[in-house]
């Protein structure tokens, strides 16, 4: 047997069922971490093995191809396929889906060591968990079973539809209508930075249902799901961005695309609702994911820091670099227990918005640092593309923007701090 073979039969046993068999048990996550039973920074033999499984392929499969994939655009479909393989996507998909359902806190630790190989290959595959993310949470059996089940069946990926040309932060302000017809809902609008947007086998789209411009968010937009084989669906060019440069992101455009009203996720209006609580669950990855490329870039740092001389001795016994180290570490450990909260708030089923924000902010802000301070300390060759941090520099500042940006971040956690003292 395979070491990859050994590693996926490990994560079936660990699973505690038949790997991507079905199951009749009603959807729910397995909190492999049971919160509650103490405080611990301690992983289980469980979670490590899923951690190990992850740094193993970041390591062996990623990395080795990270910088032509960087170079070329290219979507990673191989790794996608390999990542399905060992059980490294959709990891928390209910087991009533065929999924593994785990846990917030074993996804968190799974995506880390991903990112750590390469986030433009990480996001492609958090873009699933988003995209999926509000039909976990509000979608119903028979929708579940149909749009979660066919992704456990083989690789597949999905998008999250809510950003627009002119609706990013401001999600209120979005243009896409929804207008009943019978027993369908005919949508128009377009979309804009939709990760997998060209490579989704169906969307979650936001739109709005209420002509009254007046109406409240929460009672003024509905969320859908979407085929994305429909008639009317134009998918726009692949953007050429400034890091992850592998991740599919496009505009989308939908003209007289009909959807049945049996993929309306909940209720007419209450799509702002499910794409807000989406963002709760899906933030700590988010953030793990920005301490993997924080941590690759310390490590790089470090190992050139030790290698490089000058002045007569490695550059790390220079006082003035081994206190930029010291920071960077600082900033990592810090950064890790901080989604680490956020996600183990979500598994102990407490709303969890102000950790999400804080270890979505914290974290973004860290991966900017550590990887700028990556390329200080690699000087002139940090600025080369034959090393590898100018292109985690280049990675890194989109943490900083998307699924909600470093100012909306601290918007939310004002509000909620301040809230605190209002009750």
């Amino acid at each position: 047997m395979s070491a990859f073979g050994a590693s996926r039969q490990m994560l079936r046993t660990i699973a505690g069922h038949g790997w991507r068999a079905r199951s009749s048990k009603p959807a729910q996550n397995v909190h492999i971490s049971k919160p509650g039973a103490g405080f611990s920074f301690e992983l289980t033999d469980e979670q490590k093995e899923f951690q190990a499984t992850a740094r193993k392929f970041a390591v062996e499969e990623i990395i080795p191809v990270a910088a032509q994939y960087d170079k070329t655009g290219e979507y990673p479909l191989p790794l996608i396929k390999r990542a399905w393989e060992l059980g490294l996507i959709n990891s928390h998909i209910p087991e009533s889906c065929g999924g593994l359902g785990l846990g917030s806190f074993e996804a968190c630790l799974i995506t880390e060591e991903l990112a750590y190989g390469c986030t433009g290959v990480q996001t492609a595959i958090e873009a699933n968990s988003l995209g999926q993310m509000p039909v976990i949470i509000a979608g119903n059996e028979q929708q579940q079973k149909k749009y979660l089940g066919r992704m456990t069946e083989e690789p597949m990926m999905c998008a999250y539809c809510v950003t627009e040309p002119g609706a990013g932060s401001d999600v209120a302000g979005i243009k896409t209508k929804a207008e009943k017809k019978g027993d369908e809902y005919v949508i128009n609008g377009q979309k804009m930075w939709i990760t997998n947007g060209g490579k989704a086998n169906w969307y979650f789209l936001l739109a709005r249902t209420n002509p009254d411009p007046k109406a409240p968010a929460s009672k003024a937009f509905t969320g859908f799901i979407v085929e994305a084989d429909s008639p009317g669906i134009q998918i726009g060019r692949k953007e050429m961005n400034m890091g992850q440069r592998c991740s599919d992101t496009r505009g989308i455009v939908f003209e007289d695309v009909r959807v049945p009203k049996e993929n309306v996720l909940i209720a007419e209006g209450a799509g702002f609702k499910i794409a807000m609580g989406a963002f709760d669950k899906t933030r700590p990855p988010v953030a793990a994911g920005a301490v993997g490329l924080a941590k690759r870039a310390l490590d790089e740092a470090t190992k050139y820091a030790l290698e490089r001389k000058t002045f007569g001795k490695p550059i790390v016994e220079h006082q003035a670099v081994s206190f930029m180290l010291a920071e960077m570490a600082m900033k990592v450990e810090l950064a890790r227990m901080a989604y680490q909260r956020a996600a183990w708030e979500v598994d102990a089923g407490r709303r969890n918005t102000y950790y999400a924000s804080i270890a979505k902010a914290f974290a973004g802000d860290v991966a900017n640092q550590v990887a700028t301070d990556a390329v200080q300390i690699f000087g002139g060759n940090g600025f080369n593309t034959e090393y590898p941090v100018e292109k985690l520099m280049r990675d890194a500042k989109i943490y900083q923007i998307y699924e909600g940006t470093a100012q909306i971040q601290r918007m939310i956690i004002a509000r909620e701090h301040v809230g605190k003292y209002k009750a």
